[in-house]
């Protein structure tokens, strides 16, 4: 008998644990492969754990309230056509708890921790995960986001490759000086960021001004970039949202915060407090809101554009995807309208500007999908 465990995910290096908020199906239920199962909440965020296989779900574990290590048991599936006993289900059961040890259950693909590099006399920080010869895959985050964006992507995205979340010069753990604070600077550090790294060929998934920074390196170094996956990009239209851009950067306590960050999800509640102690610990750094200041006046003056790189989508011979979420109160999904007839363009219900989070399942399924 086929019977497979259902596990608390690890999202992001500091996750330990999960609580099940609630679940979404029921002991009997059929499922599918990517079917939502329940939702299980973090320090961070909240998210839905799916299906791994398809098939039955023949015993539920864990309830909800509960709090499980990462790892640790939730649900049991019995493959399409399987019909277990009741005896066989509560033997799997056993066995796994007795085997279980939290914290020792490695994924395939698991993150390793921060790591530095110099790039042109500027300090980046990064996430590796994945190993193989397949064509790595560069993700880069947006204005004032860090590599801990992707937390719900990178160990799914480096199951079949080498995947690479770099923070972005006034981001994260790195430098915290932007120069002029361009595009073109910031793909200009991306591309020694590979460099550093040598790899001579990429993927690259940029979101919101990341994806404008994949774009203009794209435009710089076509031969370096394998294909290109855009999430809520920037670069593609005139407009973005200018007051959330002010809010974000003035923004010091968490009141004046959690308004700021609720424009970015579709479902506000998906602001937690630890989100919103994170943000403003970064932003109570040296150096930050001076190059906040300085990308937004470069990037984005007075809530316009200043990257126009549509005609970098035009080539056909380099696969590209789009993905939008269509609530997206910061950069509408109206900009994906109009791309060329290659561009494989996904617009998604009920989502606002990180589709990459609050519908990860959705997004990793397209990127893995246009990187295979």
């Amino acid at each position: 008998m086929s019977l497979h465990a259902v596990k608390v995910p690890k999202w992001g290096l500091s996750m330990e644990e999960g609580a099940v908020v609630e679940w979404h199906v029921a002991e009997g239920d059929d499922i599918a492969v990517g079917d939502e199962l329940l939702e299980v909440e973090t320090s961070k965020i909240a998210n839905a754990v799916e299906s791994p296989v398809a098939g039955r779900v023949v015993r539920i574990v864990a309830q909800p309230g509960e709090t499980l290590a990462v790892g640790g048991l939730l649900a049991v599936i019995a493959a399409a056509g399987g019909s277990p006993s009741a005896a066989e289900i509560d033997d799997f059961v056993e066995a796994f708890h007795a085997n279980f040890v939290p914290g020792g259950d490695e994924e395939e693909g698991a993150t390793a921790g921060p790591q530095t590099l110099d790039v042109d006399g500027v300090r980046i920080s990064y996430l590796a995960a994945g190993s193989g010869e397949a064509i790595p895959l560069v993700l880069v985050h947006g204005f004032g986001g860090d590599a801990n964006n992707w937390l719900f992507n990178l160990a799914e995205l480096a199951i079949a490759r080498p995947v690479f979340a770099l923070d972005l010069p006034g981001h994260g753990a790195s430098t915290k000086t932007v120069g002029e604070g361009s595009v073109a600077s910031l793909a200009a550090t991306l591309l020694g960021f590979l460099d550093a790294l040598a790899i001579p060929r990429a993927h690259l998934a940029g979101h919101s001004m990341g994806g404008a920074v994949v774009l203009e390196a794209t435009r710089r170094a076509p031969e370096r970039v394998a294909s290109l996956a855009l999430v809520a990009s920037a670069g593609l239209g005139g407009l973005v949202n200018g007051e959330y851009l002010r809010g974000f950067i003035a923004g010091q306590s968490r009141r004046d915060m959690k308004p700021v960050l609720a424009q970015l999800f579709c479902d506000p509640s998906l602001v937690s407090r630890d989100l919103i102690e994170d943000i403003l610990k970064y932003k109570r750094l040296d150096g930050v809101t001076a190059s906040l200041e300085t990308l937004s006046a470069g990037i984005f003056p007075g809530g316009r554009q200043t990257a126009a790189l549509r005609g970098v989508l035009d080539d056909p011979a380099r696969p590209a995807l789009v993905i939008w979420g269509r609530e997206d109160r910061i950069v509408s999904s109206d900009d994906a309208h109009g791309l060329p007839g290659h561009v494989r363009v996904e617009v998604l219900d009920d989502v606002g500007h990180m589709p990459h989070m609050e519908a990860a399942g959705q997004v990793n399924r397209l990127l893995q999908e246009h990187l295979g």
